[in-house]
């Protein structure tokens, strides 16, 4: 799955699923341009792939910040192969319990977020007569989960987004797919146990999530990102590749 010297972005860069992609692009050989929020964490992960990467500190909600993301990654490399749409987040609440600002952030970043990233790169995709996005969405978009309403819906429109823009695109050689993690073991959730009253029972609760009984690790989504990025699957757009452990193909949680 060569990613050889084509130029690929990666949103949500800094850490998790995002750090975990821009490495294993890196070493298939892309340049990678990691764009983070957190502008130390996107410089720390470029600094671990070394001369074919650079970080940068990109707000995904924010028209000026994304086009100069792609500005610069265009000035640096004259073109960009790959987009990853990783930046995301999630927080707790039902309708009647999230703020009406939690919501508008959780939507701003997620899915105009992706909006945003995909309006400045195609056009250059289009001069280069083609490349990939891969969005990352999540196996609740179908099968929910409780008291993550707004989470829950950004990723149900991040699915319907990319089946959307693949069939706008498929005739310019732009193929756009996702990925739908399960629970995955990232610095998010460190952070989540670390403050947990029981971090081994909430830990053992996520598991549970999963058929297999476990949560995946960020390396195993980057996989299945360098599936879709690469030219191994030239024949897929509009595909979701659901990667969660069997978290959303039963009743493995009822005992």
């Amino acid at each position: 799955m060569d990613l050889n010297q084509k130029v690929c972005i990666v949103t949500g860069g800094g850490s998790g699923i995002g750090r975990a992609t821009a490495l294993l692009f890196a070493n298939h050989g892309a340049y990678v341009a990691v764009a983070d929020v957190n502008e130390n964490a996107a410089h720390r992960v470029a600094g671990e792939i070394g001369p074919n990467a650079f970080g940068i500190r990109v707000d995904v909600s924010s028209a000026q910040d994304v086009e100069s993301m792609v500005q610069k990654t265009v000035g640096r490399w004259s073109r960009i192969d790959v987009l990853v749409n990783n930046a995301g987040f999630g927080t707790t609440g039902n309708v009647v319990t999230i703020t009406e600002e939690t919501w508008d952030r959780i939507m701003s970043v997620n899915v105009k977020g992706i909006f945003l990233c995909a309006k400045y790169v195609i056009p250059v995709m289009r001069r280069n007569g083609g490349g990939s996005i891969v969005n990352t969405t999540s196996y609740t978009a179908t099968s929910a989960i409780a008291d993550r309403t707004a989470y829950v819906a950004s990723k149900g429109a991040i699915s319907s987004l990319t089946r959307a823009m693949a069939l706008d695109h498929a005739k310019e050689g732009i193929r756009v797919n996702a990925v739908a993690p399960g629970t995955i073991d990232s610095p998010y959730f460190t952070k989540i146990f670390a403050e947990s009253e029981d971090p081994v029972k909430l830990r053992s609760d996520f598991n549970a999530r999963a058929a297999m009984d476990r949560m995946g690790t960020p390396e195993e989504i980057a996989e299945a990102m360098l599936f879709l990025a690469s030219d191994r699957s030239t024949f897929a757009t509009g595909s979701i590749l659901t990667v969660d452990g069997g978290s959303s193909i039963g009743n493995h949680l009822v005992k």
